[in-house]
């Protein structure tokens, strides 16, 4: 891997390179993808079914769009034992995790005659979208399915693209059925995003739609984007390893790695106050790749997005981290939890040389779906929020009301609001 020593105009060449990453940079898709959206808001399950001809090489129909109850046995039955119980294993921490974050109405109540409060509501409908493609992925399936279960959500619906057989990978029909998904569907792409915005014969409209894939379906979350919710428009994976000369370079390049092999654009950035650190993890990084399947990914991606810096100091480097506002952030410090108390922006943070990234996208129980692309400094990871609604409430007696309507009145004649100000006067008039 490349080593840099850290200056502010490597600091902004670095940010600049990271921001080609984002979907964002990719409009000359939008054109394309909205056809394909006008196409299946305009003809429903026809255009589903072209488009699955056409990009995913299989005919379906009204009759085996939806997956059924025999695929899914069939898939239990080409999934091994032992996976099943380690899905089933992480699936409890999730579920665990997730319950701690439920929020609940509140009134508040007072002997002047008022009452105020906030009604929380589940949402009603939930799309879940699961990439098919170079890899699968039955961890995201846990991750995007059990904080709407323990939300409330009334109906979750997947989606996912069909392999060449017509069905839908074995591991991710059981990750769904473990989850609690309601019912699955057959296509992948911006047609299932827009199956799921603007609902066809076959597939009912939801309220929000959530999950990762390629560009194109990343263009077409945000094209949809308020005719139905959405979590956000994911770009691709990165780590950030903050380490100082006590951390373990083979644990630290192995940790890089992991990303890494995710695809070509992935960014893996270590930031360290040891120059013979960053020597070692570069050999290291050389070792490893030798030796793991993805090599050619791999080293795509730490040509184009890896990098090893070397800080002055450890502000230095805290304050580089608080700028890319990584999607993982490992500590790996004399004292990761004091480092830990400086951060202000990463998706999630790892403290610990027993704490690496592949703990929390597996096991842990916390949210792999995390902002990406610098997000971390205003978003949040996917959690139990992202699936209810919250409604105030208010309530007024007559004698409250009469206590402050003059001030309401008067507030609302400054704006030249008369019928506001008349709305709450015609109440008190003798």
């Amino acid at each position: 891997m490349r080593i840099v020593n850290l200056t502010q105009k490597e600091r902004e060449n670095i940010l600049e390179n990271l921001l080609h990453r984002s979907p964002n940079q990719y409009g000359e898709y939008e054109d394309t993808v909205q056809e394909i959206l006008d196409d299946v808001k305009t003809k429903g399950d026809k255009a589903l079914f072209n488009y699955t001809e056409k990009f995913d090489k299989v005919t379906i129909t009204p009759e085996s769009i939806r997956v059924t109850e025999e695929e899914i046995a069939e898939a239990y039955e080409q999934v091994d034992d032992k996976l099943i119980e380690i899905i089933r294993k992480s699936l409890k921490n999730i579920k665990e995790y997730h319950e701690k974050q439920i929020c609940y109405s509140w009134f508040d109540s007072k002997p002047d005659g008022t009452l105020l409060g906030q009604k929380v509501t589940a949402l009603e409908r939930v799309g879940v979208y699961v990439p098919g493609g170079k890899a699968v992925y039955p961890s995201s399936v846990l991750m995007n399915i059990v904080p709407a279960r323990v939300a409330g959500v009334e109906r979750i619906i997947m989606t996912t693209p069909p392999g060449k057989d017509g069905k839908v990978y074995p591991v991710t029909l059981v990750a769904a059925r473990e989850a609690g998904v309601d019912e699955v569907y057959k296509v992948g792409g911006a047609q299932a995003i827009g199956a799921l915005a603007y609902g066809t014969e076959s597939i009912k409209k939801v309220d929000k739609i959530v999950g990762p894939g390629n560009i194109f379906v990343a263009l077409a979350k945000k094209a949809v984007y308020g005719h139905v919710s959405i979590d956000s428009i994911a770009g691709p994976s990165e780590i950030l390893v903050l380490a100082d000369e006590t951390a373990n370079p083979r644990y630290v390049a192995a940790d890089l790695l992991s990303q890494a092999e995710h695809d070509e654009m992935a960014s893996a950035i270590l930031i360290t106050t040891s120059a013979e650190l960053a020597q070692k993890v570069s050999e290291e990084v050389d070792g490893f790749v030798k030796e793991l399947s993805r090599k050619d990914i791999i080293v795509k991606s730490l040509d184009a997005f890896g990098y090893i810096l070397v800080a002055e100091t450890m502000e230095e480097a805290i304050e580089t981290a608080n700028e890319i506002a990584s999607e993982h952030l490992e500590i790996m410090t004399k004292n990761p939890f004091d480092t830990m108390t400086r951060i202000r922006n990463a998706g999630a943070i790892f403290l610990g040389e027993y704490s690496s990234e592949p703990l929390g996208d597996y096991f842990a129980g916390p949210n792999h779906v995390l902002p990406t692309n610098g997000t971390a400094k205003f978003f949040s990871p996917l959690s139990v929020d992202d699936f209810i609604k919250k409604s105030s409430i208010i309530s007024y007696s007559r004698d409250a009301l009469e206590k402050i309507h003059g001030d309401i009145e008067d507030f609302a004649s400054a704006e030249k609001l008369t019928a506001h100000a008349n709305s709450i006067a015609v109440r008190f008039e003798k």
